[in-house]
């Protein structure tokens, strides 16, 4: 006999498949741990990601999950988002926002300003109500906090991973989202 836990867990589950795979069927591509307090988010993608590979499989998903890792995040603790469909064209806001919602992270990292650009225009609202420019306009960098989440543009992570001092950059952006610790 299933414990009340073990209902309830089984439940969240349960939902959480059944919105992301309504989320996939409208070409939305997502992938990772469903359940994770980090979302990476990219539009900006490669050509192996453009033919239909993993997102996050390159130099970027590897450098992302060891920064990650090293920030104190379990090796698991990570989801991607793309930005842009199938077929290449960005997603529509409310699309994304919807994504957003379904996958309820902690902290959003938008990985490139493709990405950051979708998440401006799907956050508009709520991004008019921060008081400081920087976070309002999600300048590289900053962390801004919206609808309970940290969100933090990296302004173009896999670009930056060919130069040694914007490698630098990255890491300082990245250490200002270490691990939030339980909610309990």
């Amino acid at each position: 006999m299933a414990s009340e836990r073990d209902v309830r867990r089984r439940a969240c589950v349960d939902k959480a498949t059944a919105e992301i795979d309504a989320l996939t069927a409208r070409g939305v591509r997502m992938g990772g741990n469903a359940f994770s307090a980090v979302l990476l988010v990219k539009g900006e993608l490669t050509d192996a990601e453009k033919d239909g590979g993993t997102p996050f499989s390159g130099a970027d998903g590897t450098a992302l999950r060891a920064s990650l890792e090293r920030l104190g995040y379990a090796p698991e603790d990570w989801e991607w988002l793309l930005s842009v469909g199938a077929a290449g064209e960005s997603l529509d806001a409310a699309l994304f926002r919807e994504a957003v919602c379904a996958l309820d992270p902690a902290t959003l990292v938008c990985c490139d300003e493709a990405a950051a650009a979708l998440t401006r225009e799907a956050y508009a609202d709520d991004l008019f109500a921060v008081e400081r420019l920087e976070e309002a306009m999600l300048a590289p960098g900053v962390v801004a906090r919206i609808c309970g989440m940290r969100v933090l543009n990296l302004g173009g992570f896999a670009a930056a991973l060919a130069d040694a001092h914007e490698k630098q950059v990255m890491w300082a952006r990245l250490k200002k989202i270490p691990p939030l610790g339980e909610p309990y």
